[in-house]
């Protein structure tokens, strides 16, 4: 039976996983996806992602990709995975992989967007998704911190690399938009370090709360010291919207 290279966009709420990559114990979204793959092909499938998602991250566009022994059309892949996957992670599309493509290392963008409710007030339905801030946010000294860290620097003070020791990233855009009681920040960026969106929110809400004054933030990048960085805003507020490829 030939062995199909594929690629697949995947969505899942992150509450209930230890993060995307497989642990020896605790459920993972690539635990879940391989288990799936198991059971339809009847074969042992690895999966590799995009990116490795945080305990309690969200995803609305992961890409993935597998080798996977198939003999019917892929369309019954796609219905077959979706049926045995649990409710909390769906394949939203599978396709061929074209020769030489990685999902992680093949990718030229990736946008990460988080939520945030600012009100006294929680909202029980929005919970799993949000970041309830409490304090008054002020939207320009918000986007004043973002803009700061547009271009391509050395992130060191917010995140650590996921392998070798680089920690320079480049930031294509970086967007705090209000509507109400709700903010919301779009990042996008040739790639990210470990914990390194929930740190730039944690320390952009700083300044939006008018605790840090904007040259701290400033100083925090020249610094390359994670020590002195506000801590991370929490998982449940972040969702990996999209990659891109070339």
């Amino acid at each position: 039976m030939d062995t199909l290279y594929l690629r697949a966009t995947i969505a899942y709420d992150g509450t209930d996983f230890l993060g995307f990559q497989w642990q020896t114990t605790g459920r993972t979204v690539q635990g879940v996806l391989e288990a799936a793959l198991a059971q339809v092909t009847q074969a042992a499938t690895r999966v590799i992602a995009a990116g490795r998602t945080d305990t309690g991250v969200h995803a609305q566009g992961q890409v993935i990709g597998f080798r996977a022994a198939w003999r019917h059309p892929l369309a019954d892949l796609h219905r077959a995975l979706n049926a045995v996957l649990p409710p909390d992670v769906a394949l939203l599309d599978l396709g061929p992989a074209e020769p030489g493509w990685h999902p992680r290392f093949s990718a030229v963008r990736r946008y990460y967007r988080y939520m945030v409710l600012n009100r006294l007030i929680r909202s029980p339905l929005d919970r799993r998704y949000v970041h309830q801030v409490t304090e008054p946010l002020d939207l320009a000294g918000l986007q004043a911190a973002a803009d700061l860290l547009v271009g391509e620097h050395d992130f060191a003070s917010f995140g650590q690399p996921t392998q070798g020791e680089n920690t320079v990233r480049a930031i294509f855009s970086a967007e705090w938009r209000g509507d109400g009681d709700r903010f919301t920040f779009d990042v996008i960026g040739n790639a990210f370090l470990r914990g390194m969106v929930r740190r730039v929110v944690g320390c952009t809400l700083q300044v939006g709360m008018r605790a840090w004054p904007l040259e701290r933030l400033a100083a925090l990048l020249a610094t390359r010291d994670r020590s002195l960085s506000a801590p991370p805003a929490p998982a449940c507020g972040l969702c990996l919207m999209q990659v891109d490829y070339e």
